[in-house]
Formats: C-alpha cells, structure tokens, sequence
C-alpha cells in the first residue's frame, strides 16, 4: 500500500465528515462567496480540530481569492490544499540517526495513547529494513507494557532489557542503553510510562531518564518522539507543550488516526506546536505506520470531497 492510500486508510472517517459537510454547501451552479459561506465553510473546518487559527487562514485565503464570486466546489479545495500543505510544510527527515553507534529513541505520552503499540511498530519498521535493535522497557508501573513489548522482541528477533515491576525507570533505561553499546546495536527504543502532562513528578521522573540516556552518549537521546492519540483532539495540543518543555521532544508521531474522524488535529498540531510529526498510526496491524508526508497527506484528506455516495 502507497503512501497516499495509508493516509486515505488512515483518513477514512475524516474524509467522509468533510465530503457531508462541505459539498452541502454547493449547488449545482455553483456558490457565491460571501460572508455566510466563509463562516459556513470555517464552522465545517473547525469540525475536523485543525484548530481555530489554522481554519481562520484557510477560510482567509478563500476570501482572498473568490470574495464576490460565483465559485465550484473543485475551485475551492485547490486553494485549501494549497494552503494547508503550506500550513504543514516540514524537514523530510524521519529519524535522525546518530552518526556513529546507536540511535537512542526516547519515547512518551499520556496514559492510554498507543505509546507501546506505536514502539512495536517502530521496532518492526527498524527490523525490516535490517537494523538491529534493542527495546528498553522502562514502563516499570504497567505489566501489560513490557509483556507486551517482550512478545514483539520475541517476535523481531530483538534484545530487551526489562526491570522489576515498581523499579527506577531510569536505570531500566541506563541499562538498555548499555546493552545497545555492548551488542553494536543500531537502534535502541526507550518505553517510558504513561503520564499526564500535568503531574509534575512525573514529568521530573522523564527528565531524569533524559538526562541518564546523555551521560551514556553525547547528543542522546538522539530523538524524544511524543505519541499523541488523534482521538483526544486539541488536547493533543497541550500535550506536545507540556511535554516538550520537560524533555524537549523533537517530533510526534499521531497514533489511532484511523480511530477519529478528526484529522485535522494534525494541522493544528503542526502549526501549534512546530514540532514536525514523524510518523501517523493508519491502523491496528503492525505495518500500520506511515511515514508523515504533508503533500499527500492533504491530497488524501480531501480526496473523497465532493464526490457523491
């Protein structure tokens, strides 16, 4: 399956709001932007969670373009695609991988966002492109998470370095990566455990971690990912400040974007914050991870627009 169709996959349920929405708006000769238009066609925006300031620009450029004008519903989707690959414009760099040794992935997020599932996958995308990796299981609170990331190490042929339930998470993560350093691995993966990005020992607790991986190697952790859930909307928005003010995260991957019929957040996610999203969950199944491109990205977003059932 090709990009494009992941995201179409993956956008489903976005696409199908959209194309109720907006081609409601349209006659068959056409419809003339005024003023109830742009604040019908903002209020359809807005139902996706791209986020105010980010739905405010689309409509902006709208009006710019067609203000008094009799206009069709093809002439309107090429301005916002134009506009929100603008909007979403970011480096083609999925993983910075260290010059020399191994990656170190730091990875984080709130309770219930797809954290250890999104690892697994990344681990398998890693495996299969012939990396050799080690997961360190640093979720020292939550059972199900490590068993759940052992069955994948098991399965990737992978190392994983675990800790008594209850243990520092810091020294899991130590250990991990001296397991990658002993054994030449390419990649290592560090699991950290749920949290709010309110709780303030918690988010200390990450830091720690943060710090321990630097002192085993200059420059890591390499990347801090944050898995934001697509389903929790603008939440997600609060989320990435939170946690990149504790741990200073360098991209986000958006799981469960197949599970919401708000897409958009990754507009405003990507404008919000202007982390770069690296990767978005499409599916259940392990090959279910795309690499975020904005370019198809908007193309598969509107690409069911306008047609009729």
């Amino acid at each position: 399956m090709g990009i494009f169709d992941k995201f179409k996959q993956g956008l489903k349920k976005t696409t199908q709001l959209l194309n109720t929405d907006i081609r409601d708006l349209f006659k068959s000769e056409g419809r003339l932007v005024d003023d109830e238009f742009l604040d019908q066609l903002f209020e359809r925006l807005i139902k996706t969670d791209m986020g105010v300031r980010s739905a405010q620009e689309t409509v902006d450029t709208v009006r710019t373009a067609f203000r008094g004008r009799v206009v069709q519903l093809s002439e309107v989707l090429e301005e916002f695609k134009k506009k929100l690959k603008a909007l979403m414009a970011q480096p083609a760099e999925p993983i910075r991988f260290a010059a020399g040794g191994p990656t170190v992935i730091m990875v984080c997020g709130v309770n219930g966002c797809g954290k250890t599932t999104t690892i697994a996958k990344l681990a398998k995308l890693f495996s299969d492109s012939g990396k050799k990796v080690v997961l360190g299981a640093a979720d020292t609170f939550r059972a199900a998470a490590v068993e759940q990331l052992t069955v994948w190490a098991g399965r990737l042929g992978a190392e994983i370095v675990t800790g008594d339930q209850g243990s520092d998470p810091a020294s899991v993560a130590h250990r991990a990566v001296a397991k990658a350093l002993e054994i030449g691995a390419d990649v290592c993966i560090v699991d950290t455990a749920g949290r709010l990005q309110t709780q303030h020992n918690l988010m200390q607790e990450l830091s720690k971690i943060h710090r321990v991986i630097g002192k085993q190697i200059p420059e890591a952790p390499h990347e801090v990912i944050l898995v934001l859930d697509a389903t929790t909307g603008q939440n997600g928005i609060s989320q990435a400040q939170h946690f990149t003010e504790a741990v200073r995260c360098t991209g986000i991957i958006l799981a469960k974007l197949d599970g919401t019929a708000k897409g958009g957040v990754v507009v405003a996610i990507r404008q919000s914050v202007g982390l770069p999203v690296k990767y978005v969950g499409v599916g259940e199944q392990a090959d279910d991870l795309a690499l975020f491109e904005p370019d198809p990205f908007v193309d598969a977003l509107f690409d069911e627009v306008g047609r009729k059932k």
